[in-house]
């Protein structure tokens, strides 16, 4: 219990911090400045050792008989970030600077709901390969640690300028614009679905490579 506890209060910081760059990213108009700030979100997680689900799904493929357990810390990580996300999202949207954000968050997330499932299941598949290599990038020490930081940086700029849908980041989205209702969670599963596979993707293949 006490190690549930722990996983979860770890998964709502990461959610904070995920929802904290959401806000930096929206607030600059430069795409480019905006991609890169967003980075920090995962910088912290993961030098401050946070649980975010993308950053976790990608394990699941190597977990054999604690399959089971891992499947159990990932749903309460996913419902920490939702929690965490939810909560900046709404802060925000309740503060002064959400004047600026609004129009803009509100266009984004109509994009998003009104996509289509095979294009949404795709982007999102595509920014899960990028977080798992940014995460296991970080945990590679035989790299230099300037490499490692730039990794991180350099996969969530990527999948941001690339249009690829994070599904915790957009948990933090659509809390800001509060459009939640029953679609808005069907998508926000999808597109948890799409980047547990694309996590999933490179650990799989190992299996077959090596």
């Amino acid at each position: 219990m006490r190690e549930s506890f722990r996983t979860l209060v770890n998964a709502l910081l990461a959610g904070i911090f995920i929802g904290i760059a959401g806000t930096v990213c929206l607030s600059v108009k430069n795409p480019v400045a905006g991609a890169v700030l967003f980075g920090f979100g995962l910088m912290t997680i993961v030098c401050y050792g946070f649980k975010l689900y993308t950053g976790a799904i990608g394990y699941l493929a190597n977990q054999g008989r604690k399959t089971f357990s891992y499947c159990r810390t990932l749903l309460l990580i996913w419902c920490g970030n939702f929690c965490g996300t939810w909560l900046v999202g709404t802060l925000v949207r309740h503060s002064r600077v959400f004047a600026r954000l609004d129009a803009r968050v509100g266009a984004m997330c109509a994009e998003k709901l009104n996509d289509g499932l095979p294009s949404l299941l795709i982007l999102a598949f595509f920014c899960g390969i990028l977080m798992y290599v940014a995460v296991e990038t970080y945990r590679r020490e035989d790299l230099s640690p300037i490499f490692r930081f730039f990794t991180v940086f350099l996969c969530v700029t990527i999948f941001i300028l690339s249009g690829f849908e994070h599904c915790i980041a957009d948990m933090f989205y659509f809390s800001a614009a509060n459009v939640w209702c029953g679609k808005t969670l069907l998508v926000t599963l999808w597109l948890t679905l799409g980047n547990s596979l694309g996590g999933m993707l490179l650990p799989v293949m190992d299996k077959f490579r090596k």
